[in-house]
């Protein structure tokens, strides 16, 4: 008896690999698409992708898309839709615009105008769907007709520019270099090397938790794999920049954005509730959580990530144009659904919509490179989404 009474704690369980790329099959299935395109596309273009400019321009092109992805993530996880997003993006510039060209404001208050303006959309609108159980996308698709109009408007049907040199460098700077390297950007190779080893550690740490709780976690050797191969790209995307002129400012926005969100959805309640929501409303809300509340809240959101990537996208262009914007809530849309996120809600993570948002960025920018016209190329993007939401419903079937 006494034996019996003093038995071992049970060793902590590890998933077969193959089990646990079963049920992961959405997550590293998109990763291994997004390397699979990069590969093609640096073939198809004799090494020109990965070539240290493009590299920096595909960063400044999709910059805005993965923002804007950052917040519809939260919005579609949440049950809705936004298809306004893009007409915010362009009413946003060119409310900055008018202040920082006609009225002559400094950059600083005209972008803390332009989010609390981004924030009051967002607002309105989710008040709407929260409140008046409006569907979201009858009313996001008002505000994309809205603020479609309200742009024309305040631009009189012009272009407005150029901007301060100061407000441009949000989109089109770089950090500085603190080590002063001749021809050689050395604080960007530092962070791309740093970075990923403190994700790394993190990640032990986690695992060390879990391995304590006897917590079923993924093998071992797919986490070493999982591991080297971040440190690697990583680390060689760092030396490409690094022989350029090093990290966008764009980048370390987003990325520090990336980081936030992805510690909101998986270690927050608040995080968790907005899933709750989205698998099930009416068990979310007997459960204690205001439904009403956290919808409104996830549309404030996408309306300030709109906002911003408004002022990033105005900044690039030096300009605010009435054409801004227009089906930019296509990508971010398709960026969300093709990194994994569910038609039907519950369903999606961070990582997938950025994964999502640079496989559309690296499919328009090899295409362009290759020579493909603009006609077969939303044609192929099209597909890709297809492809990508019955994905979603196969594995629904299946489940």
């Amino acid at each position: 008896m006494s034996a019996e009474l003093n038995l071992p704690a049970a060793p902590p369980r590890q998933a077969s690999m193959a089990k646990f790329l079963k049920s992961h099959m959405r997550d590293y299935g998109m990763l291994i698409s997004l390397l699979a395109i990069v590969a093609f596309f640096q073939y198809m273009t004799n090494g020109t992708l990965l070539q240290p400019l493009n590299l920096t321009n595909l960063v400044l092109q999709n910059s805005y898309i993965v923002i804007m992805a950052l917040g519809m993530l939260l919005v579609i996880v949440a049950g809705h839709i936004d298809l306004s997003v893009g007409s915010i993006v362009g009413f946003i510039g060119a409310l900055a615009a008018i202040l920082m060209v006609q009225f002559h404001w400094h950059f600083i208050p005209t972008a803390i105008v332009s989010l609390l303006a981004g924030a009051a959309i967002g607002a309105a609108q989710g008040y709407w769907v929260a409140y008046f159980r409006i569907p979201s996308f009858i009313v996001t698709l008002a505000g994309m007709l809205v603020f479609r109009g309200l742009s024309l408007a305040l631009l009189a049907g012009q272009s407005v520019g150029p901007f301060p040199v100061e407000f441009q460098r949000l989109s089109s700077g770089f950090i500085p270099d603190f080590f002063g390297t001749e021809g050689f950007h050395t604080t960007t190779l530092v962070l791309c090397l740093a970075t990923p080893a403190i994700m790394i550690g993190f990640s032990i740490a986690a695992r060390l938790r879990r391995h304590r709780f006897a917590i079923e976690q993924e093998p071992l050797v797919l986490f070493v794999l999982k591991s080297a191969g971040l440190f690697a790209v990583v680390a060689y995307v760092g030396w490409l920049l690094s022989t350029y002129k090093g990290l966008p400012n764009v980048l370390i926005i987003m990325a520090l954005l990336i980081g936030l969100y992805a510690f909101v959805t998986r270690d927050t309640t608040i995080g968790r509730r907005i899933y709750a929501l989205g698998g099930n409303e009416k068990a979310a809300k007997l459960s204690g959580i205001d439904t009403r509340r956290l919808s409104f809240y996830t549309f404030v959101n996408m309306g300030v990530l709109a906002a911003l990537a408004g002022l990033i996208f105005a900044a690039r262009l030096n300009t605010a144009t009435p054409k801004a914007g227009v089906s930019f809530e296509l990508d971010v849309i398709a960026a969300c659904f093709i990194g994994g996120a569910s038609a039907s809600g519950g369903v999606g993570r961070v990582t997938g919509a950025v994964i999502g948002a640079f496989i559309m960025g690296v499919m328009n920018n090899g295409m362009s490179i290759v020579g493909i016209g603009i006609d077969w190329q939303q044609v192929i993007k099209g597909l890709v989404l297809l492809a990508a939401v019955c994905f979603d419903v196969y594995n629904k079937g299946k489940a």
